[in-house]
């Protein structure tokens, strides 16, 4: 996929999705349970499922609107600054007077392996009936927020393309599943929801970490793609990387083994760098 294909066709995206701040502490080996590791160096990002896909489709090249819940705190403020520098719509982002904006705790060692805890504030409290969906070509979702919101989005949206990041995972509804188109998982993921897919229509498609990415039909591998070689140290946000540029892909009309290769690129080049958001590549830095 070419930077030019962009240019010449910047698709509209909305992500429905979280918008956390991420505590980030840096450590040479992750702790094992009742063990204290000292020696870190603590950092502060934009993160949120929402936010980090949102922010990615947009660096490559996509009109982006997100649709988040927030607190009115000064955590809010810097949990959407990347967003708003880069040109994210964050006009439906609603800023919540009863509940704080979500944080996420990220402790990542030095191979680039991580550890989170989210404490999900606004994300929790984001109430389906208050949802109003942007009209865009596709609407991408993750399950950071309330199943009910996923619900109330399909409602709203009987048509157009619409992907679905099964992260965190939780069982899927049989009406979400019907209306999503494709379905993005990591193996964990696949694990869990196994024989809940069964009779699934749509498009699988499944992360494999550094060995890359399988899409499926059913149970046929259509397309498969193994990243390049990158030197991680930082693998937070890789596969929301992934889930935005492989709908970007398909919004654009790549075939699939071009955009399953384009977003393994995509994803090992965020996993060069520290940070959730700051990770996330433009489109001129891959080619």
């Amino acid at each position: 996929m070419a930077e030019t294909d962009m240019k010449n066709r910047p698709p509209r995206l909305t992500v429905l999705g979280s918008v956390n701040l991420d505590i980030v502490t840096r450590v040479n080996r992750l702790p094992v349970a009742g063990e204290t590791v000292t020696g870190a160096e603590l950092s502060r990002f934009p993160g949120g499922k929402g936010g980090n896909q949102a922010l990615a489709a947009r660096r490559l090249g996509a009109e982006v609107y997100l649709c988040a819940r927030v607190g009115k705190d000064a955590e809010a403020d810097e949990a959407l600054a990347f967003l708003r520098a880069d040109g994210v719509d964050v006009s439906h982002c609603i800023a919540l007077s009863d509940c704080p904006t979500g944080v996420a705790l990220v402790i990542v060692d030095q191979g680039g392996e991580n550890q989170i805890v989210v404490a999900p504030g606004a994300n929790r409290c984001f109430a389906p009936e208050s949802l109003v969906l942007p009209q865009a070509e596709a609407l991408l979702c993750q399950l950071e927020v309330p199943m009910a919101v996923i619900e109330a989005a399909v409602e709203q949206r009987s048509t157009g393309l619409f992907v679905l990041n099964a992260a965190p995972v939780a069982p899927i509804p049989p009406a979400v599943l019907r209306r999503v188109d494709v379905l993005i998982l990591n193996e964990t993921e696949a694990k869990a929801l196994e024989g809940h897919l069964d009779g699934f229509k749509g498009l699988k498609a499944l992360t494999l970490g550094a060995k890359g990415a399988i899409l499926m039909k059913g149970d046929d591998i259509i397309a498969r793609a193994t990243p390049p070689i990158v030197q991680v140290v930082d693998s937070t946000g890789a596969g929301d990387a992934f889930s935005a540029a492989l709908t970007i892909a398909f919004m654009s009309s790549v075939e699939y083994q071009k955009a399953l290769d384009f977003a393994c690129k995509v994803g090992a080049l965020a996993t060069t760098r520290h940070g959730a958001q700051p990770s996330m590549p433009y489109l001129g830095e891959l080619d």
